[in-house]
């Protein structure tokens, strides 16, 4: 569709409208002097300057693919088929824009309505959405949605302390008007048989994370149904690889499922853009956030995609909608889309298990390690804690230099935990470098 900027008259509405003259008056706020300043730009170089220094700039970082990267922590690190580049970056994709016209938006919404399918598959609920920020604001969100669905009344929201810090601070801050209590983090509770005394008849619903942010596997289903005697809803963030070998939340009963799916096929590119996964049962479709794309016919019975439902959403009803959601990330739930198809179940699942094993391997390599321990007390998945002789900082300061990047020290999140390392390990990892990474560790641990 062709972009038709305003015209001279139409520009002179507005300006009347404000009670000014001319687009100049708009800017009278601003010093003169800072208005069109000077700028003292270099010569300009010819195209092959500016890509050699380009390349000399970009060169002083490192990355992920020049190491021994064990970094996770919320973003990670899987491989992407070729295939995905090619198909995302066609230009219908990168251009498209928010659907508000179905007739000349029919291949976004369809690319809506596959991402949106294939991940109703996944977590097993009914209704998943076309996204939202990352992952943190898909929990902040899920929580809201289940203090609306009680009517407001509940007060109260249950957090395990396992989630991610991040994901905590960001359901205080979206919480913090409404006048909600959170309880759990400050006890310092996660495990089930924990958070289930903390619910009461003021609680608006329990979330819980799968992976837990330390790598742990834990079973909800005791816990789910114990909210759900309260009259509370059980809200579960998740990993979305994990499912491909873990049973999915709404096996068990979840009314409301969030995740990060920056690990569906995005890359980690300094830590975003993310992709936020949402998704209910179906009797809380109505009071989901963010946008829904639906298949419906034509008066010729063919086949079409449209917004579903869209009385819900900021652009209609303002300051009484569901969410503010504006530009959701949908083209990182295409590029979820593509890599969910090009894996197919069977690919989804192989990845999962060799990440599932490779985690393994690594933790008894390094934990074998004389001063080292590992402190995951059961199951994990992609992740695990080792606990250092040294503080965490200077093992990832001392590897550094070896091109190693040995995991995340806790310390960033818990001043406590100064010698605790959280490693991430991937199908990406190779044997080699599980190794490499556990003989830099023991020439370490020789010389405390």
């Amino acid at each position: 569709m062709p972009y038709i900027p305003h015209t001279p008259e139409d520009r002179q509405v507005m300006l009347s409208a404000l009670g000014l003259t001319n687009v100049e008056e708009l800017f009278l706020s601003i010093p003169g002097k800072h208005r069109k300043p000077d700028i003292h730009l270099p010569s300009p170089l010819a195209e092959a300057e500016v890509v050699r220094e380009l390349k000399r700039i970009a060169s002083r970082n490192t990355s992920a693919e020049e190491t021994a990267f064990f970094l996770g922590g919320g973003a990670y690190r899987h491989f992407i088929p070729a295939a995905l580049e090619a198909i995302v970056s066609r230009g219908e994709f990168l251009t498209s824009y928010t659907p508000y016209q179905p007739e000349a938006s029919q291949g976004t919404l369809q690319a809506m309505f596959e991402y949106q399918s294939l991940l109703a598959d996944l977590l097993g609920m009914d209704t998943v959405n076309a996204s939202h920020y990352d992952g943190a604001a898909a929990l902040a969100e899920g929580v809201l949605l289940a203090y609306r669905a009680k009517g407001g009344e509940r007060k109260t929201v249950v957090l395990s302390s396992a989630l991610h810090p991040e994901y905590i601070a960001t359901v205080r801050t979206y919480t913090e008007p409404h006048g909600l209590r959170i309880r759990g983090p400050a006890e310092g509770v996660w495990k089930p048989e924990e958070l289930v005394t903390l619910v009461d008849d003021w609680v608006c619903c329990v979330a819980v994370p799968f992976p837990t942010f330390l790598g742990d596997l834990v079973v909800y289903r005791t816990l789910c149904t114990a909210a759900h005697e309260k009259g509370a809803l059980f809200v579960v963030s998740v990993d979305p690889i994990s499912l491909a070998l873990f049973e999915p939340p709404g096996a068990y009963g979840a009314d409301i499922v969030t995740g990060e799916g920056q690990s569906l096929g995005s890359h980690l590119s300094f830590g975003g853009p993310g992709l936020g996964i949402f998704a209910t049962r179906g009797e809380l479709l109505r009071k989901m956030p963010g946008r829904i794309s639906g298949i419906t016919c034509d008066r010729k019975d063919r086949n079409g995609f449209v917004l579903t439902l869209n009385t819900r959403e900021q652009h209609i009803r303002r300051e009484k909608a569901t969410s503010n959601i504006c530009s959701n990330q949908g083209h990182v739930a295409l590029r979820a889309a593509v890599y969910l198809s090009l894996l197919g179940k069977t690919g989804l699942r192989t990845l999962a298990e060799l990440t599932y094993r490779k985690a393994r391997y690594a933790s008894e390599r390094l934990g074998s390690i004389p001063g080292y321990r590992i402190m995951n007390a059961g199951s994990f998945f992609r992740e695990f804690v080792l606990r250092c002789p040294i503080p965490a900082d200077e093992v990832v300061h001392r590897l550094a230099t070896q091109k190693i990047i040995p995991g995340l020290p806790l310390s960033r999140y818990f001043p406590e935990r100064k010698q605790d390392l959280l490693v991430c390990v991937t199908e990406l990892n190779t044997k080699e470098e599980i190794d490499r990474l556990a003989d830099a560790l023991s020439r370490i641990g020789v010389e405390v």
